[in-house]
């Protein structure tokens, strides 16, 4: 019994960050169903799911979206759910039939998400654009990476998940609150880059202060400052550091036997590249297992940089049972947690189209209906 046990949620399938935000609904409770395209409906055994993380917790119906039976279905289940949620080009799920003024004149309290990159309107609206260009348009991607280095692209993480799914969930989230007390549904309008430069609102305070510069590498959490970085040990494994507060600052000159008048001044950034070099022969002296001995427990703002593979079996990450493995396959476990109705992560991921039937079935589609959808190639 998830946050959002009984709400039920179509989602169009589509890739990175729309499945993460079915993921994160999923894993709260949702009865989340994912439209996929009849085309990439090949079959699969069910007893081998798919390796596909973000696939989790939901069911898969195959539906021919440009047949006008396919449509048609699509509309039915939209009548019987709570949310429904897109991530194409603007204009193209108007031009399928299933924009948002057909969908909510058929369900009225309907909550429409739909994610972009670009927004719904702008001249680059109906450009194409992927992660790299969103964290760009919205002034993140200059100020990630080394002041000798051009900006360094922090995977996908910051524009299709933290900026688009995670801004999609929230959104929908927030919609169904306010339709449980008006009755009435809403359009979502995610845009990537609105989320990304969401995301920035801090960096933005710290610039207008004077605290950070725009100049890369050369601040405080963009790797200039010596007590905030990774360093590499002695063999070619990484530990971080992030000593900010006074007293970390000076437990670190402690504890990596540092010069304490040399490292006397913190924040003196003329100082910063040669004490960055003194820190860097320091922690090359032991090994991460060695610095985990000496540093784990401490004061120091400190953590071993781990792969994904290591992290899933640090003791820490145990002990919290940060992931979990399904189907024999190790993910993240569902967050955030709560304590009378936690997240459960319900199914593995469905192969396309697994659960055609079943859907229609419980959607109040008769067999012979089913079959001559089948039989117009409408669903899978």
């Amino acid at each position: 019994m998830g946050t959002l046990d009984g709400v039920r949620i179509i989602e169009l399938a589509g890739i990175g960050p729309g499945p993460f935000a079915g993921m994160m609904l999923g894993d709260q409770g949702a009865d989340v169903i994912q439209v996929c395209r009849i085309a990439d409906v090949h079959g699969g055994d069910a007893d081998n799911p798919p390796p596909n993380i973000n696939g989790r917790g939901r069911r898969s119906i195959g539906i021919d979206l440009k047949s006008p039976d396919g449509i048609e279905t699509v509309l039915h289940l939209i009548e019987h759910a709570d949310v429904f949620f897109e991530g194409f080009r603007p204009g193209v799920a108007e031009r399928l039939g299933v924009g948002p003024e057909v969908c909510l004149t058929r369900n009225p309290e309907l909550v429409y998400g739909r994610m972009t990159g670009w927004g719904q309107v702008g001249p680059y609206s109906n450009m194409a654009g992927h992660d790299i260009n969103y964290i760009s348009l919205a002034g993140a991607l200059a100020h990630f990476g080394r002041h000798d280095s051009g900006p360094v692209p922090p995977l996908n993480l910051v524009g299709d998940f933290g900026g688009g799914g995670m801004y999609l969930a929230f959104g929908i989230v927030c919609a169904l609150v306010e339709a449980r007390s008006s009755g009435k549904g809403q359009v979502v309008d995610v845009a990537m880059v609105d989320g990304v430069a969401s995301l920035m609102s801090f960096m933005n305070g710290m610039l207008a202060s004077g605290f950070h510069t725009e100049n890369r590498g050369t601040n405080v959490l963009d790797t200039g400052a010596p007590y905030y970085d990774a360093y590499e040990c002695a063999d070619g494994n990484w530990i971080s550091f992030g000593a900010i507060e006074p007293q970390f600052y000076k437990e670190l000159v402690e504890k990596l036997n540092l010069d304490a008048d040399r490292f006397a001044v913190q924040n003196n950034r003329s100082l910063w590249p040669a004490l960055k070099s003194e820190i860097a022969a320091a922690v090359k002296t032991k090994t991460r297992d060695e610095w985990d001995e000496l540093l784990e427990g401490t004061e120091v703002c400190y953590a071993p940089v781990l792969t994904t593979a290591e992290a899933a079996v640090h003791p820490h990450n145990i002990e919290r049972g940060t992931f979990v493995t399904v189907a024999g396959l190790s993910q993240p476990a569902p967050a955030p947690r709560f304590s009378r109705t936690p997240g459960e992560i319900r199914r593995p991921p469905a192969h396309p189209g697994q659960h055609t039937e079943e859907i229609l079935l419980e959607s109040g589609f008769s067999l012979n209906e089913i079959a001559a959808l089948r039989a117009s190639h409408s669903i899978a």
